[in-house]
């Protein structure tokens, strides 16, 4: 299995595995995406800064829908959700990581990407990489599918290979749904494939892999839960804006440290 997953990556940049979440886990995991919109509106109507971490579909007809918020993303699912905390290092999970990046794993992204139902924005083609300050760009994002992920509802969109092409700067991600995601220089569409995936299902890809997603239009929420690691033995380089030091969560090795703070390496 070790060499059928670092082949896979190294060749196509991205794989899938089946069947990571059961149907326990999955129910647990909607309950708390439900939460977390009611969460929303607490934290906004009494003028918490932590409300900032959600971000409401900027395309949405309307930004409350039957009593919840139509929501895009939450950032930092860390902060306020023990379900996703826990998921961030499920055995099956770490598993994977560990063949691809090796024993120590920091966690440097915990986010639920969310598209409702109609409303769903399309994703413009990007790398990870080109907007994070890991160097080099070793990190593995993985999406953790929640619902159904279908062509109609807006799953991924990957381009097999393109980690080998270096990294190159990408306009804004969030695109209202009459944008093709398709439509990028020096792109070609007949090399995107799309990644369908059943709930419980993951995607794992290279940080450098160009890829996106469909608008979604039809009845059915695509709610992922989006995670991205990398090994400690990498340059940090946040750039001369950003704070200079982070604090990283460890999800496995790293004898058994709890966190790993990377001080900035500016060139």
């Amino acid at each position: 299995m070790i060499a059928d997953v670092a082949q896979q990556i190294e060749e196509e940049g991205y794989l899938i595995v089946e069947n990571v979440l059961g149907t326990d886990e999955l129910e647990a995991c909607r309950e708390e995406v439900h939460r977390l919109h009611e969460l929303y509106l607490e934290l906004d109507q009494a003028g918490d800064p932590r409300a900032k971490k959600f971000q409401i579909e900027p395309f949405a007809d309307e930004q409350v829908k039957d009593g919840l918020p139509v929501l895009r993303k939450i950032e930092e699912t860390d902060a306020f959700s023990n379900v996703f905390t826990k998921l961030a290092a499920h055995p099956k999970l770490v598993a994977v990581l560990t063949e691809i990046l090796g024993p120590d794993l920091l966690l440097f992204r915990s986010t639920l990407m969310l598209k409702p139902a109609f409303h769903g924005s399309v994703h413009g083609l990007h790398q990870d990489s080109s907007y994070w300050p890991i160097d080099p760009p070793t990190s593995v994002t993985l999406s953790v599918a929640l619902t159904d992920a279908t062509p109609e509802n807006g799953c991924f969109r990957v381009l097999p290979g393109s980690h080998k092409s270096g990294l190159r700067e990408w306009g804004r991600i969030a695109q209202d749904q009459s944008t093709n995601p398709e439509d990028e220089k020096d792109v070609d569409p007949k090399g995107m494939i799309e990644v369908p995936l059943a709930a419980g299902s993951a995607l794992f890809f290279h940080s450098m892999v160009v890829h996106g997603s469909g608008p979604n239009r039809s009845p059915i929420p695509r709610n992922t839960a989006l995670y991205a690691y990398f090994p400690p033995n990498v340059n940090y380089r946040p750039g001369p804006k950003r704070p200079q030091q982070r604090e990283f969560r460890v999800i496995h090795g790293c004898d058994g440290r709890e966190t790993v703070t990377l001080v900035g390496e500016n060139v």
